[in-house]
């Protein structure tokens, strides 16, 4: 047994897990990731200090895919830049967020045509974006609860909004992921749950609607990662990452995301896995703590 096989059986103490995430650091410093794992913009600032740079350096250690979900904010001329630089680098664009303006109010559950036709106008206004950028997937949040209403007739009207929103999306071959997020640091939002994400991406029907599982808000929400990727695999589009508590790198909470990668690899994922957290340690150390947690568990 090796070193590293001995460190993962024995439960990674805090001291083995820093020095194995040092040693595998430093032996493949710059080889290329065998998963799609995707920084954004500002994780590794103290390296690189524009974003250009900061999409040089990531490549230069072997990263091969990048998401912002602010994208849609910029200018033409910097998404053009980007995507050309993204290119240039061989890195692969993940999602962007389609709707701002919309995702916290109770926008697509009231079933108000004038709420509707504001969402439908963010998802037209994305296209351009997409395909400026590269990007195939795109994140959009359904919004608020409306205490007010049946949660059956909430349901229906986000239905009926997403199969609009396919329309749009469908002829493009771009996808939207929606994301249930955790009722701790979002609450009142409709979609909290995997279970939920999956009905009602099956009732939309459409390869255009699939789920966004963030891990970190699915294991604050409900847990069981492992047996709810396993469920919903054929409506899941996209994963992102954060460790539990803290939303930082893996290895920094209690998530065991060496058994998760490997498990989505098991599954056939071959898509991005975006890396949407903060860093436990600031400086040019912590960035680095951040990219050896990944060699660590690129399994």
């Amino acid at each position: 047994m090796t070193r590293r096989e001995l460190l993962q059986v024995a439960g990674l103490t805090a001291m083995g897990s820093t020095e194995l995430m040092t040693e595998l650091g430093q032996k493949d410093r710059g080889k290329k990731f065998k998963h799609k794992f995707a920084p954004h913009f500002g994780m590794f600032s103290n390296h690189a200090a524009s974003d250009i740079d900061q999409l040089k350096f990531a490549a230069d250690e072997g990263f091969h895919a990048w998401e912002d979900n602010g994208m849609k904010g910029r200018s033409v001329a910097d998404q053009e830049k980007i995507a050309k630089t993204m290119i240039e680098v061989g890195i692969t664009m993940g999602i962007f967020v389609v709707n701002m303006d919309t995702a916290w109010s109770p926008t697509l559950v009231t079933g108000k045509k004038d709420s509707l036709d504001k969402f439908l106008e963010e998802c037209k206004s994305s296209v351009p974006v997409a395909k400026r950028v590269n990007a195939k997937w795109m994140t959009v949040v359904p919004g608020m609860v409306e205490p007010n209403m049946d949660m059956g007739y909430q349901t229906a009207n986000v239905i009926d909004a997403l199969r609009k929103a396919c329309e749009i999306f469908e002829p493009h071959g771009l996808v939207m992921v929606l994301e249930p997020l955790n009722f701790r640091d979002h609450p009142g939002l409709f979609l909290n749950k995997m279970g939920q994400g999956y009905e009602v991406c099956r009732a939309v029907n459409s390869p255009s609607c699939k789920i966004l599982m963030d891990m970190y808000h699915q294991q604050i929400h409900e847990g069981n990662l492992i047996p709810n990727i396993d469920r919903a695999y054929s409506e899941i589009g996209y994963f992102q990452i954060g460790d539990n508590p803290g939303r930082n790198e893996p290895t920094s909470g209690e998530v065991n995301y060496g058994n998760v990668f490997k498990h989505i690899g098991k599954k056939g994922y071959t898509g991005i896995l975006g890396m949407e957290h903060g860093k436990s340690m600031g400086g040019k150390e912590g960035e680095r703590k951040v990219i050896d947690a990944y060699r660590m568990w690129d399994l």
